[in-house]
């Protein structure tokens, strides 16, 4: 059985302390990594991304389509001033003038309707520009809400890892004034078993949370009190109070 002096096993609860902070500190450090509230509005700025894109995509096909019926409203106008020229002109022969001026009245009638056609393109390309701009809005505020969150976990990562180097550094100041043998004993069980040194308080041991058998209390009593004694539940270094047994 290892032995240490009573005042120094007593000081494993100052190193234990410390410890139980360091690991506290660890899981806030993975609780603000993994926040769901990012990964939730992650997920939303993917999709108002990919809306985005979609919204993009649609505008782009309307105003292609919005330029060829331009080019062709365009095409028809230059026929028509053309054969309106020639026609004002005189020039040709009567019947060469009638088919003139009858090709004249059919691109008039394609002109309004390519005019009709060109105008609700327009029409859906301004509905369009529309959407994207609300999508754009959207996209914008929910990316703001992301970098917000992400701001805030950088701070309170900065913050915990402040705290963890001042803890860190008076654990390694304490953890250097004992012992190497209890000190290995105790960094060995905390590694397994996650808590290195609990108090024994009327017959509970405060690192199981469990009351002591009867049969336990017996041993501990047997104990010389520089004995090491281990909890049988959790396998810690159990540190007795001065009042440690039963009340």
């Amino acid at each position: 059985m290892a032995k240490a002096a009573p005042e120094e096993q007593r000081r494993l609860l100052d190193l234990q302390a410390l410890d139980s902070t360091l690991n506290k500190l660890s899981r806030q450090a993975v609780a603000a990594r993994g926040n769901p509230a990012l990964a939730a509005v992650a997920a939303r700025v993917a999709e108002v991304d990919a809306e985005l894109v979609r919204a993009g995509t649609a505008l782009g096909d309307l105003e292609r389509e919005l330029t060829r019926a331009e080019d062709e409203v365009q095409s028809v106008v230059t026929r028509l001033e053309r054969d309106e020229k020639r026609l004002n002109s005189g020039t040709g022969t009567s019947k060469d003038l009638t088919a003139l001026q009858h090709e004249v009245g059919t691109l008039t009638k394609r002109r309004s309707d390519l005019e009709d056609i060109e105008l609700d393109v327009m029409e859906r390309v301004e509905a369009a520009r529309a959407a994207r701009a609300e999508v754009e809005e959207r996209t914008d505020a929910v990316r703001a809400e992301l970098r917000g969150l992400e701001e805030a976990r950088d701070l309170e990562l900065a913050d915990i890892e402040v705290q963890r180097a001042d803890v860190q550094a008076r654990r390694n100041e304490l953890a250097s004034t004992f012992d190497a043998g209890l000190l290995a004993l105790y960094e060995r069980i905390l590694v397994k078993r996650g808590v290195g040194a609990a108090r024994l308080f009327h017959g509970k041991s405060e690192g199981s949370g469990m009351q002591l058998s009867p049969g336990d209390l017996r041993d501990i009593a047997d104990a010389a009190p520089d004995d090491v004694v281990l909890c049988p539940d959790s396998g810690c270094i159990l540190v007795r109070s001065s009042d440690w047994g039963t009340a």
